[in-house]
């Protein structure tokens, strides 16, 4: 493979080669990286959620127990 590489010219290597893999592998880099990004944001959204419930439940708790209506 470098031998082939080696005769090409410099624009060739680092211009239309990359070009043709973006082309061809284009749509599925993409989906891959909206997939990782949607990961990611459905993972902070969990714990961002997760924290206001203990927040919430910690609050009510503390609240309710203060009052010694029990």
């Amino acid at each position: 493979m470098r031998e082939i590489f080696a005769g090409m010219p410099w624009w060739v290597k680092w211009v239309a080669v990359p070009v043709i893999a973006l082309v061809l592998f284009g749509g599925m880099i993409a989906s891959v990286v909206g997939f990782v990004i949607s990961l990611l944001f459905k993972v902070l959204l969990f714990v961002a959620l997760v924290g206001g419930l203990i927040f919430v439940v910690r609050k009510f708790i503390s609240s309710s127990g203060s009052r010694g209506d029990w």
